[in-house]
């Protein structure tokens, strides 16, 4: 390896700084910079004051760590996420100066490939990374390093103004403990939602409002916030909205498409369904199987590679659901109309077409191209009620015929069986909450799910035949680590778990299946729950655990995933069902582009990314549904059930309604509570009183805040005054601020000097 070259020892010229800075292969402070020109003594400080002069010029950035020439980026530095642009990440430099010439350098972010559970949780729109830049032919490439602590964080918040007229942000963020101080609030007012940022690096020099969202409690508020908070996209560009109709208008091939417009085929959906992906249909083959048909959403016919609808529906990825409303991941005229498969439209489909045995298993299967009509919508219940009344219509009978035989092969398979329960939240008309409760699990429910899961399967072994490129929906087994911390815990309730085995979703079936108390049963399932990975998308096969399947991709939701839409266009080039092309400006083609091919590796990345950024944004806005249901009845006694012990405290659900909330330790008495980790259990030093992972117990409602989304709970006879009160403002410093000093016994707090009730020893009496 070569040396560098030697520099000229002294004090540089500032063209000799900017060469040094440009070339150095590490970050270049002002350190290095005087050990490269062998400074010493006073040339250090006229180094710093040189240096100081150059940022002032703009010639460099003002950081004093590594500085780096206006314009370009340091080789290792601190970026801001801000924008997901066609599934790419970009970034911005972090400590760009504003009044720098030209606008900040973007960088596409990499971030590390990992797998399971060592994935990071999924970056959005504000992060800030360290991450090791390099500038190619493409442009600027980040690689990620780590995900650094995000200083504007939760700042979205609530004005509010005191009685000296200062104004602070309220946080409507349940981590965020106090409020902060407003330095510029612009044109928001009080009481307004509103997005900050800080205007310093000290949280005491306070925020400024970047953007006023409107009122916080106003019908159907709560999504807006989650939507800001995470930054989901939620207009269409003008671009996107021009050419969805034209889209829309494509007309269908009668030459290049399958008509089964004569079978009756039905969409069994909830009944508040905004949109349908997907059709079922069966009938006994004579033999004691089934011939079945899983009909999807041709979106792939719509939607084309290179036009402006995939760039926005690969930037969103998903759509995302809200109790009042959806951000979808295309245009209301192809999600909610032209692709939506609705009763007596003909409608374009890719149909799967099955073959199922007397043992349930999937014989055979085909895909084509096709042109369907819906018999049917209907609501899962009302499915299920026709079943259940004992003469349903036959097209049903031969669905949960064909069902049972699936059923009989899944129970073969033995994938991981959790019964998780599923709040729903129900609105009026005018967007107020009308009722919340756990959504029922139907047969219904399984029947179309278990014709889904075949569907799925079909799709990646029809592409694998064909060594086409496949996005997996990848569930790796738990990991070491995990599999450690569950064998700990279970030994806590004398329960055992041989890590020498071969772990299966079986073990953990057969595990729960021998627990008869439904409390122990909830405490080994949310146990099992925390040990498992989260699931994600990728090109390279892994698995699926929780099915216990060996390939799986998801098919069936086109309308709402991009994942779904990249395998309906492998299929179409695998299978050869690419369509006449279109007129006009419309793409040609439907099937993977090239740019498709070359980076289904960065876009699966992508669209797991946004898919646990709406799953956040979900989970939050139950969050704040909740909340605001039960903030009417704050003082009231619940049944609720330990769903996570902290050295802090505990957590603990309504029982039948959902919504965590803290029991903070503070509220738990007098008495020293030990902290058990293994046990997952606060365990009384006195009394040996222990509160653990699926205990029931009674609670009162202490704090119920809808705008975070936070419930505070505490013991029946505890007093609720000792929560305390989130968005208090942090305590004024200053001398003389805050009224009368506060005293602890004989001293007072903060005072300056010698205590009053020590005298000088010198000191006459």
């Amino acid at each position: 390896m070569a040396k560098p070259p030697k520099l000229p020892q002294g004090m540089p010229t500032p063209a000799q700084v900017l060469d040094f800075i440009q070339s150095s292969d590490i970050p270049a402070g002002k350190r290095e910079i005087a050990k490269a020109f062998g400074l010493k003594g006073q040339e250090k400080i006229k180094l710093k004051a040189l240096l100081k002069d150059m940022a002032e010029e703009g010639l460099i950035d003002g950081s004093k760590s590594a500085f780096h020439r206006m314009g370009g980026v340091p080789k290792v530095t601190t970026l801001k996420i801000v924008d997901l642009d066609e599934g790419d990440l970009v970034a911005e430099p972090d400590n760009w100066d504003p009044e720098a010439p030209g606008k900040p350098p973007r960088l596409i972010i990499r971030e590390p490939k990992m797998r399971g559970a060592k994935r990071p949780p999924a970056l959005k729109r504000g992060d800030r990374v360290l991450a090791r830049t390099e500038e190619t032919e493409r442009g600027w490439i980040a690689h990620v390093m780590k995900k650094l602590p995000a200083r504007t964080e939760g700042l979205m918040g609530i004005v509010e103004i005191d009685k000296t007229g200062k104004a602070w942000l309220a946080p409507v963020d349940k981590r965020v403990r106090q409020s902060a101080p407003i330095a510029d609030r612009g044109s928001a007012e009080a009481g307004q939602l509103v997005i900050a940022e800080r205007v310093g690096r000290s949280e005491r020099a306070g925020v400024k409002v970047v953007e006023v969202v409107g009122d916080p409690l106003a019908p159907r508020s709560f999504s807006l916030i989650a939507i800001a908070k995470h930054g989901i996209p939620h207009i269409f560009p003008e671009e996107v909205l021009e050419e969805a109709p034209r889209a829309a208008k494509l007309k269908l091939s009668e030459k290049a498409r399958e008509d089964l417009r004569h079978l009756p085929i039905v969409a069994i959906d909830p009944a508040d369904a905004r949109d349908h992906d997907d059709a079922i249909w069966a009938e006994p083959d004579g033999q004691g199987g089934f011939n079945a048909l899983v009909a999807i959403a041709d979106v792939s016919f719509y939607v084309r590679p290179g036009s402006a609808l995939d760039r926005e529906a690969r930037k969103r990825g998903n759509s995302v659901y809200f109790p009042d409303r959806v951000v979808p991941m295309l245009p209301e005229v192809l999600s909610a109309d032209v692709c939506s498969l609705k009763e007596g439209e003909d409608r374009a489909a890719m149909a799967c077409h099955l073959h199922i045995n007397a043992d349930g298993k999937v014989s055979s299967f085909r895909f084509t191209r096709a042109t369907v009509r819906i018999a049917h919508n209907i609501a899962y219940e009302d499915a299920q009620k026709a079943v259940d009344e004992g003469n349903p219509p036959e097209f049903l009978a031969n669905l949960w015929a064909a069902w049972k035989a699936l059923a009989a092969a899944r129970h073969a398979r033995d994938p991981l069986e959790l019964e998780l329960p599923e709040r729903r939240v129900v609105l009026d008309e005018q967007g107020r909450i009308a009722s919340i409760a756990i959504r029922e699990r139907l047969d219904a429910h399984r029947v179309v799910e278990d014709f889904m899961i075949a569907a799925n399967v079909a799709a990646a072994k029809a592409l694998e035949a064909k060594t086409a490129p496949v996005v997996y929906r990848i569930h790796e087994p738990p990991n070491r680590e995990k599999l450690i911390a569950l064998r700990d815990y279970l030994a806590t309730l004398g329960k055992k778990l041989a890590l020498g085995q071969v772990v299966t979703p079986g073990l953990f079936n057969r595990m729960l299946k021998d627990i008869a108390d439904e409390a122990e049963k909830a405490l080994v399932m949310e146990a099992v729950l925390r040990s498992q990975t989260q699931a994600y998308y990728g090109p390279a096969n892994a698995g699926h655990f929780g099915l216990s399947l060996g390939s799986y991709a998801h098919f069936t939701s086109p309308i709402r995933r991009y994942s779904d839409l990249l395998v309906h266009r492998a299929l179409v080039d695998a299978y050869k069902l690419e369509q006449p092309a279109p007129p006009g400006s419309i793409p040609a083609t439907s099937g993977l582009s090239d740019r498709d091919r070359a980076s289904l590796q960065q876009v699966s990345d992508a669209i797991s990314q946004t898919e646990r950024r709406a799953m956040e944004a979900e989970r939050d806005t139950i969050d704040r549904y909740v909340a605001a249901w039960l903030s009417s009845r704050v003082g009231e006694v619940f049944d609720t059930r330990i769903t996570g012990v902290q050295s802090f405290g505990f957590f603990a659900t309504i029982v039948g309604l959902g919504g965590d909330g803290l029991v903070p330790i503070s509220t738990l008495g007098g008495e020293y509570f030990r902290y058990d980790e293994a046990a997952k259990a606060l365990v009384g030093s006195d009394s040996g009183t222990v509160y653990a992972t699926g205990d029931r117990l009674k609670l009162r409602l202490g704090e119920a805040n809808a705008l975070t989304g936070s419930l505070k709970f505490v013991l029946p006879d505890a007093d609720a005054g000792a929560i305390e009160p989130r968005g208090s403002r942090p305590e004024d410093r200053r001398r003389g601020a805050g009224g009368p000093p506060k005293k602890a016994g004989k001293f007072i707090v903060g005072k300056r000097g010698r205590p009053g009730n020590i005298r000088h020893q010198g000191r006459k009496k």
